[in-house]
């Protein structure tokens, strides 16, 4: 089973990230399984989201304590929630960000400026998309097409095809990196 946790404030779209991720393997024919953790749920406030996704039907409810891929929707989160120390040994953290960010040993580390991929091709700055496009080529899954479908259901029309396209951007910077 792989697991994966989304680390973001409440308000940056950590549980949307998450369910598109797991639409994505779902079109794959996998089985997953994603839900948000909420602290005080107030808007700004740290959360997170978790994936679970396997080949087999998923009994695990308890939330994800040590992941293999973490992918980091803010950045000043970074050290206040001890990202490096949850994640396994040689597992992944993908972070949207554009500054160098000091890689801890046992990790691999990638920096997407997903922010700046969302504000070039939606003139927003929200780079969840373009993170979601960077992990299905840095993890190797799921499909890009399936994972722009995903999107596309969750957001139709001209914001569909936008976050779309920003995650294929973050695709191919995620090849790029690999």
């Amino acid at each position: 089973m792989k697991e994966v946790k989304v680390y973001a404030r409440a308000g940056q779209g950590a549980i949307t990230t998450a369910v598109i991720l797991g639409s994505a393997y779902f079109k794959q024919g996998m089985y997953s399984y994603a839900f948000p953790h909420f602290g005080a749920a107030r808007m700004g406030a740290p959360m997170n989201a978790f994936i679970r996704i396997d080949k087999n039907p998923i009994r695990v409810r308890s939330r994800i304590y040590n992941p293999e891929i973490a992918l980091v929707i803010d950045s000043t989160l970074m050290d206040s929630q001890n990202v490096f120390g949850e994640v396994k040994e040689g597992g992944i953290v993908i972070v949207n960000s554009s500054n160098g960010i000091i890689p801890k040993s046992g990790v691999k580390l990638y920096a997407i400026p997903g922010n700046e991929i969302a504000q070039e091709v939606m003139g927003r700055p929200l780079g969840n998309t373009a993170i979601l496009g960077a992990y299905a080529a840095i993890a190797g899954e799921p499909d890009i097409e399936n994972l722009k479908a995903a999107i596309k259901e969750r957001f139709k029309g001209e914001v569909g095809e936008k976050n779309a396209l920003c995650a294929q951007k973050g695709y191919e910077y995620g090849l790029k990196l690999k």
